[in-house]
């Protein structure tokens, strides 16, 4: 992280060079902000807080990161990047093969997987979105496992014990989530502590795990903590996003899935493991 000592600042033009610098680096730290700003870390930490708490950031140990878009509603975020979703959707259809359980969590990314889903693809599709269940009510070859529990009105998905227990009798070849946020250090994070033990379970009950970002979900943080970014097997975005923001993400060993036209390893659709029947 690079920038210049500035001189004395107003509290609102501080605030805005802070994001500046975090939009630019995606993350700040404290001790450095003190000591470019000249300010106490008291008083950076009381920035952060403040634009915390009005949804520009994520604070962490020492800092803070992007914060996640998905705190917005899912009316809203059906509006955000649909271009991009549609081409995540359609290349992670293509990692779906005939016969397989697959976990399809809720979300506006994956709502579009389901749209993508070809007519001749026989499978079983295990879902916590009513969304979801409702575009593959149609559907002439895919039975839809629907999992019970409370409606998270915000996100439209079901939460709570009873998803949890239905999805431990579960064991999926695949499990594809939306991803709330991403991070190569924090891992997947969500807005909501009871969505956050959902995906969990999901990931814990599947033999391959894909994660699904737009862009505007990389390098973000959210409060709850899901998993760490070891428990995807792929990752997939948009084409338009770069090798620069995606190096971190190879190095941990993820295969990155961006359009099956693209210039990456595509893989086509996750073969079944033995054992996992």
């Amino acid at each position: 992280m690079q920038f210049h000592e500035k001189p004395s600042m107003l509290t609102a033009e501080r605030r805005q060079f802070i994001l500046e610098i975090l939009r630019r680096d995606k993350k700040v730290l404290s001790s450095e902000l003190s000591a470019v700003l000249k300010v106490s870390e008291d008083t950076i930490r009381r920035d952060l807080r403040e634009l915390a708490e009005s949804g520009f950031l994520q604070r962490v140990h020492g800092g803070a990161l992007l914060a996640s878009p998905a705190i917005a509603s899912y009316a809203d975020r059906q509006k955000q990047a649909p271009k991009e979703k549609e081409a995540i959707a359609r290349a992670a259809a293509k990692l779906i093969c005939t016969g397989q359980v697959v976990i399809l969590n809720g979300g506006t990314t994956t709502l579009q997987v389901a749209h993508h889903l070809p007519l001749d693809l026989q499978a079983t599709i295990v879902t916590n979105s009513p969304p979801i269940a409702i575009a593959l009510a149609e559907h002439p070859h895919i039975q839809v496992v629907m999992l019970g529990g409370q409606l998270y009105k915000k996100a439209l998905v079901n939460v709570g014990a009873a998803t949890i227990e239905a999805l431990r009798m579960i064991r999926a070849d695949l499990c594809m989530l939306g991803v709330c946020s991403l991070h190569p250090e924090v891992g997947i994070s969500v807005p909501n502590l009871e969505e956050a033990y959902v995906k969990r379970a999901m990931i814990a009950g599947a033999a391959e795990v894909v994660g699904l970002a737009t862009a505007e979900k990389l390098d973000t943080a959210a409060p709850y903590v899901v998993e760490s970014i070891h428990a995807l097997t792929y990752l997939v975005t948009a084409p338009t996003v770069s090798n620069k923001i995606l190096t971190a993400y190879k190095a941990l060993g993820l295969t990155i899935v961006q359009d099956e036209s693209s210039d990456s390893t595509y893989p086509g659709c996750v073969t079944l493991r033995e054992g996992n029947l």
